[in-house]
């Protein structure tokens, strides 16, 4: 008897799942606690959760979907696609870390780093080239430092639901 989901139809689903629970968790009860008006990018870490697992492909297809959503939610004060853009990358980037087996803690911290260093600094450079930020360099600056601590200390609260979830629906990937 055939299974009624197939195997990408489930991980697609829990991916989009974790996406949109993490969406949701961002615009609404982490604006509260925002830290230097920093937010932590939730939606960062599930793309990166994506990539250790899948790979970059999965990872940038998910990245650029959640950033068009992250684009587009309310209270969104700028251009579209900059977030778009932005987890595309890290999806690329999250996805080339992956290998053979899942990656020790450090690694996924330093990928969780690298990553959040990416995606704010892509999103906040594309503001200055379209004029979508009156902010000076140095407080561009500050603000990816949040976010890379922010991104840090919640990785541990993120990540592993998210590779759990997608190993347990196809541990066999990994040895591919």
């Amino acid at each position: 008897m055939r299974a009624l989901f197939s195997t990408s139809t489930a991980r697609v689903a829990i991916v989009s799942l974790a996406v949109v629970v993490a969406l949701v968790l961002q615009t609404t009860v982490f604006p509260h606690l925002a830290w230097r008006g920093v937010v932590p990018d939730l939606v960062l870490l599930v793309v990166v959760a994506a990539g250790l697992v899948r790979g970059s492909q999965f990872a940038m297809v998910t990245g650029f979907s959640a950033g068009v959503l992250l684009d587009l939610a309310p209270p969104a004060d700028h251009v579209a696609g900059r977030w778009a853009l932005a987890l595309l990358l890290v999806g690329y980037v999250a996805g080339r870390v992956r290998r053979d087996v899942l990656p020790s803690v450090g690694t996924v911290l330093a990928t969780v780093a690298a990553c959040s260093f990416l995606g704010s600094s892509v999103f906040l450079l594309s503001g200055l080239i379209l004029q979508d930020t009156a902010a000076s360099v140095p407080a561009l600056l500050q603000v990816v430092v949040a976010a890379v601590l922010w991104d840090v200390v919640l990785a541990a609260f993120v990540v592993p639901p998210v590779t759990r979830a997608l190993d347990r629906l196809e541990p066999e990937s990994l040895l591919r």
